[in-house]
């Protein structure tokens, strides 16, 4: 009988998988085409020419996890132009890592991110070039939220204006306890332009949204919690002894819970979150369907029937 359901199972899985793969989320997919004006190396090439910092990417083959790092603490984490362009190219690499199930977001030296080099946002202060700006980031956001990878935001010391921004791409946000999200547009005669007030009316309803952003208040990891905004908050004293890295341990340590397992299990689990998103409900249940035919016969759900592991 076993076989039996072995073989359907696959053959299945076989007839199913090939739909699947047409849609969005199974492929790199653009927020924005040429239609929209969206001329990603043209908007690459400006963004060149404001150097600075870096963004950095560690992956991890044998526990599936990556680290992305905005690294530019001598201004506080914040974006410069060439940082924009290498955040997009690390989403890149993560959308080609296919043994992936897990990823943290944080920033260098004990603070998460200060939003843009105030540098380069002067220099590309004209309305086209701004608006360019806007598209590429929210392309290369929303391409970080839709990885079938789960992710979240490891937030120390401030994220603001941008950083807090970044931090509503992940699927989760952890604080450390001085930790502070502050959406900050309002000092600066903006609203959110990266996709961060969409995201975060998704997050927390659009009462605390218009809190948040009209009154640029601070979410410190209290008010966090109880908004929805945070979901966990690392221990206190974390790091201490000049421990810079105790603070990361603890994230992995928080995201492991939810990346234990199969990788084509987790990334099928992070697709149908996603498409349950962001899609209508006859499309996301068609995208589930599609999903499930991926992993139905796949060598864990063949592992499981064999060892009849449902209920542990």
């Amino acid at each position: 009988m076993l076989q039996n359901t072995m073989v359907i199972c696959v053959l299945g899985r076989y007839l199913l998988k090939s739909s699947l793969c047409s849609r969005s989320w199974c492929r790199k997919s653009s927020l924005y085409s040429a239609g929209h004006g969206f001329q990603p190396e043209e908007i690459r090439e400006k963004l060149r020419a404001f150097p600075g910092g870096a963004v950095d990417l560690l992956t991890q083959g044998e526990t599936g996890l990556a680290v992305l790092t905005v690294n530019n603490p001598s201004r506080m984490n914040a974006f410069s132009g060439a940082m924009m362009v290498e955040l997009e190219e690390r989403v890149s690499q993560l959308e080609s890592w296919t043994q992936g199930k897990g990823l943290i977001v944080r920033g260098a030296a004990g603070t998460f991110c200060s939003g843009s080099d105030l540098n380069a946002v002067r220099a590309i202060s004209n309305p086209q070039d701004g608006m360019k700006m806007c598209m590429f980031m929210q392309d290369a956001l929303t391409r970080l939220q839709r990885l079938p990878l789960v992710s979240v935001a490891l937030v120390e010391g401030r994220a603001l204006g941008g950083g807090s921004e970044l931090s509503t791409a992940c699927d989760f946000r952890l604080m450390t306890p001085d930790s502070v999200i502050q959406f900050v547009h309002k000092h600066m005669g903006l609203v959110p332009g990266w996709g961060g007030a969409a995201r975060l009316v998704r997050l927390v309803g659009d009462r605390h949204a218009l809190r948040l952003l009209g009154g640029a208040l601070k979410v410190d990891p209290e008010l966090g919690l109880r908004i929805g905004l945070a979901d966990g908050v690392l221990e206190e004293g974390a790091p201490q002894d000049g421990d810079e890295g105790a603070a990361l341990r603890q994230a992995e340590e928080w995201l492991s819970r939810y990346t234990k397992g199969p990788a084509e299990v987790i990334r099928a689990a992070k697709r149908v979150v996603s498409s349950g998103r962001e899609l209508p409900l006859t499309e996301a249940l068609r995208a589930e369907k599609e999903v499930f035919g991926t992993v139905w016969g796949g060598e864990a759900n063949l592992r499981a029937l064999a060892g009849k592991t449902k209920h542990k």
